[in-house]
């Protein structure tokens, strides 16, 4: 870590700017950079990753990772230890016709609540987004890109309008929103506030004056809350949000009629919304003490069984597409265990698994295979 120090000190980057970024403080930062000792939380990975989206928001190109061997050099277990995730996949129209398929139903986006697919630990965040909806509360779900988080919210929107719920869900839109104005338009408490009033009043011409637009959101919600309504802010990439408007959400979140809270509030966003809400954050703290972090896990090794014959629907059997080698080859693909056989590290996301399955359904077409088995799994 001393050569991405010296890098930093080149393009005049402070290690303090690293570690607002980071959400950790600027001693863990020096003492990662000076001693290679990562702090214990957020774990090693999410602290990597989060200083490659600093680098290459700054235009700096650095590997992180340590260095490692010639290809040719490798052992088989070094190559073994490798997760690797694939790019982007598409269902040719000769593997539709050869498994019988329409469109690829391992990658398509859910169009209902019954194609969803809920463990245990996709009905816990599930069931917490609809309480926070219903009751009120301040959440933050975090995983990983491909996780199943946008398709939860989608969820959650469908269920608020199939069941007549009298929860108003207030979005506002993020399109090139950054967590600064160089990279792209930051998301600001004034433009939260005007979410509010275009959904709620929005033939009431807003305010100009920031002290009247907040009184006039207030004054909205109560107006709303006495005619039997609750409200939820819900704000997809919010790993993109500046520190300050995080800030401002705790007022937004104390908006109160008496004992009653106002509004509801629910964060979508990658791994980097966790560092940021870090409770080594000190700039944050007041968020962190009444913010709740829901983590969406990757599916377990023993649901995918589950998880794929779901997506696949009631009308094909998942047999037809994938043998029992092929669905253990692909935990082989996607976790990492130890030598005790607890998982170190999982890949099983829902778009992750999408396209491995969707290129190992294009290379059994190639090569006339009827059922997906182990070792196309391997080598796709």
């Amino acid at each position: 870590m001393k050569a991405l120090k010296q890098l930093l000190k080149e393009n005049n980057i402070s290690q303090r700017n690293l570690a607002s970024h980071l959400g950790i403080s600027p001693a863990s930062v020096s003492l990662m950079l000076n001693h290679n000792q990562y702090p214990k939380s957020p774990n090693k990975s999410i602290v990597i990753n989060g200083i490659n989206r600093f680098l290459t928001d700054h235009g700096i190109k650095f590997d992180t990772q340590p260095k490692q061997q010639h290809p040719s050099t490798k052992t088989t277990t070094q190559q073994e230890d490798e997760l690797m995730l694939l790019r982007k996949q598409t269902l040719t129209e000769s593997a539709r016709k050869h498994f019988k398929l329409f469109s690829n139903p391992f990658t398509n986006d859910i169009r209902s609540a019954d194609e969803l697919y809920q463990s245990s630990d996709t009905a816990y965040v599930r069931a917490a987004m609809h309480h926070t909806a219903k009751h009120g509360g301040f959440i933050a779900v975090v995983g990983e890109s491909g996780a199943g988080k946008t398709t939860l919210k989608r969820d959650l929107i469908d269920r608020l309008k199939r069941e007549n719920q009298s929860i108003i869900a207030i979005e506002p839109y993020v399109l090139a929103a950054e967590d600064n104005d160089i990279k792209g338009k930051t998301l600001k408490a004034a433009h939260i506030a005007e979410a509010i009033l275009n959904a709620l009043a929005p033939l009431e011409h807003i305010k100009r004056s920031p002290e009247a637009r907040f009184r006039q959101v207030h004054n909205v919600l109560k107006e709303s809350h006495k005619a039997g309504n609750s409200h939820v802010l819900i704000i997809e990439e919010a790993h993109s949000l500046p520190i300050p408007t995080l800030k401002h959400l705790k007022r937004f979140f104390e908006l109160e009629d008496g004992y009653d809270k106002l509004l509801g509030i629910i964060l979508i966003g990658q791994n980097e919304l966790g560092l940021k809400l870090s409770e080594q954050n000190p700039t944050i703290r007041e968020v962190v003490q009444r913010c709740e972090i829901v983590t969406l896990q990757p599916i377990a090794p023993a649901e995918l069984g589950g998880y794929l014959a779901k997506r696949l629907g009631k009308n094909q059997d998942i047999n037809s597409i994938i043998d029992d080698s092929g669905i253990n080859a692909i935990v082989s693909r996607l976790v990492r265990t130890d030598s005790k056989g607890k998982v170190t590290q999982s890949l099983m996301y829902p778009l992750a698994i999408g396209n491995l399955l969707t290129g190992a359904m294009n290379h059994a077409t190639e090569l006339g295979i009827p059922v997906i088995n182990a070792d196309l799994i391997m080598n796709v």
